[in-house]
């Protein structure tokens, strides 16, 4: 359980400095260079830095689906 409060927190620090960074590209090339390369770029960081959350949660819930299968301790929802 420990293990999984890390994971987490530790996804959610990456993605969110990476939700940051994309959004302040995207701004930067849309309304501050106009370039359209650099607002690609920044809503592929965003779209990676969700994608990478989306796994992360699932990789956690998983594991600990697992987990609780092995100790027996199994509900329904």
């Amino acid at each position: 359980m420990d293990v999984n409060r890390k994971v987490l927190k530790a996804i959610s620090y990456i993605c969110g400095t990476l939700l940051i960074i994309g959004t302040a590209l995207f701004f930067y090339g849309y309304f501050g260079s106009g370039s359209a390369e650099v607002t690609g770029i920044g809503i592929g960081t965003v779209m990676g830095a969700s994608f990478i959350f989306i796994m992360g949660i699932f990789l956690v819930a998983t594991e600990e689906s697992i987990q609780e299968k092995k100790n027996g301790k199994r509900q329904l929802l």
